[in-house]
């Protein structure tokens, strides 16, 4: 191997790196949404509230361009339909989701979200041609039967009668929503700075929020909402929208798709972690078993394959 070719393989892998740890962060800061979102999710409008959210998250982003010195080019701007794509999978994802937390607990939400690493794959081989190998199909279908298990909450009689419940389908709509954003994320990039291309797809959202909630948003009491709601909200804007969508499109660049989202076999566990320190208790010692297998399939999901990219 020649200097040049040892030195691009070295820098490939640093880029890679960057992504997973990218990627590792990303499963932490969204974990948080699902506990606070399950103690929000019956106090206000899912639509009303997401536009808030992504109202400050855009809000947020804009500062940090700002502050930046960043420049909106025109390049950046070009094909504004990709921003009314993107923006509608993310506005769609994140008000199934809340809805869905009106009636699923927090783990079973966040194991449904494991499932987004296999539609990602199956999304990301349509959209990109980007091959599943032998080990990925394995690992993702080891990543699927541990959240079936705490779905199902390590009860066999349950998963027999298939007790998915109604907020846990929502959920799913959206989790395909958000598979589906991963690889077109990559598709309809043009070379912008995350951050800005962040801004346009959360402004694009928000405003197709208030479109679509108007009336929701009218008929809110924004000022006696309890604390939890605003807690909720400045959590989810800056760190749960604004920071992990720049992590996210940041990690895309540099990682397949699938393994951009193997991470989310992480977030049933972060999640029965931020249960236990808000006080709301620990799930059902067996359903920790489904848990041990999401994060087995995300070890032999993030082996490195030859060619990644």
């Amino acid at each position: 191997m020649s200097a040049a070719t040892a030195a691009a393989a070295a820098a490939h892998r640093a880029e890679a790196l960057r992504g997973h740890a990218a990627m590792l962060l990303f499963s932490v800061l969204i974990a948080g949404s699902f506990s606070l979102g399950a103690m929000t999710a019956n106090e206000i409008d899912p639509g009303a509230f997401t536009a808030a959210r992504f109202l400050v998250a855009a809000a947020v982003l804009a500062a940090l361009v700002l502050a930046r010195g960043l420049r909106v080019r025109r390049a950046h701007a070009a094909a504004p339909w990709r921003y009314l794509v993107l923006g509608g999978l993310y506005a769609a994802y994140f008000v199934l989701m809340f809805e869905g937390l009106k009636t699923a607990p927090p783990v079973a939400t966040a194991a449904v979200f494991t499932l987004t690493p296999i539609l990602t794959g199956l999304f990301g081989w349509l959209l990109l041609r980007q091959a599943m190998t032998g080990r990925m199909v394995l690992a993702l279908a080891i990543g699927g039967a541990g959240a079936l298990w705490v779905i199902f909450r390590g009860d066999p009689a349950a998963l027999a009668a298939f007790g998915f419940g109604r907020g846990e389908a929502i959920y799913f709509v959206g989790c395909v929503a958000h598979a589906l954003l991963t690889p077109l994320l990559r598709r309809f990039g043009r070379g912008e700075p995350p951050v800005i291309s962040t801004l346009f797809i959360t402004l694009t959202g928000a405003a197709l929020l208030v479109v679509w909630s108007w009336g929701a948003i009218g008929a809110v009491d924004w000022g006696a909402l309890p604390a939890v709601v605003w807690v909720t909200l400045a959590y989810t804007a800056v760190f749960a929208s604004a920071a992990t969508f720049v992590l996210i499109q940041y990690a895309a660049q540099r990682l397949p798709a699938a393994k951009v989202m193997a991470y989310t076999y992480l977030v049933p566990s972060w999640v029965i972690l931020w249960e236990i320190a808000l006080g709301r208790g620990a799930p059902p010692l067996l359903v920790l078993g489904g848990v041990a297998l999401t994060v087995a399939a995300l070890a032999v999901l993030l082996k490195p394959e030859p060619g990644d990219r």
